[in-house]
């Protein structure tokens, strides 16, 4: 079992920054790759970008590239996303997953999900 949890959510104007952080547990090892995904009140879920967890590769969405920057701190088993120049179309619940069974790169399921973190950016 993987078990996953989002922090560093919270209300930013428009222009601001804020990092999240995903912590896993459990059986970490088995970990491929951490991805972030949000969802914006009245819309499907999306991705956002994923760190390979070994090699540290990353895959980033057209639609946050150059503002959000995914890393990772091994020793924490810890992921971060670190989000700069925020718009209100940020506004999302923000969710950090877990690939254990894909080994696809980037892949494209997810087996362990957290229950998520809000990010509200104000205008």
């Amino acid at each position: 079992q993987v078990q996953l949890v989002e922090s560093g959510g919270g209300l930013v104007q428009a222009g601001g920054s804020l990092r999240l952080s995903c912590a896993a547990s459990g059986r970490t090892f088995s970990i491929y790759a951490m991805g972030w995904f949000r969802q914006a009140p009245g819309k499907e879920r999306e991705f956002v970008g994923a760190i390979l967890w070994s090699g540290g590769n990353t895959y980033y969405a057209n639609s946050v590239k150059g503002r959000f920057t995914i890393s990772r701190d091994n020793a924490k088993n810890t992921v971060y996303l670190q989000m700069n120049s925020l718009k209100p179309e940020d506004t999302a619940v923000y969710y950090c997953a877990a690939p254990v069974r894909d080994r696809r790169w980037p892949p494209l399921q997810y087996d362990y999900w957290g229950e998520g973190t809000q990010v509200t950016v104000s205008s």
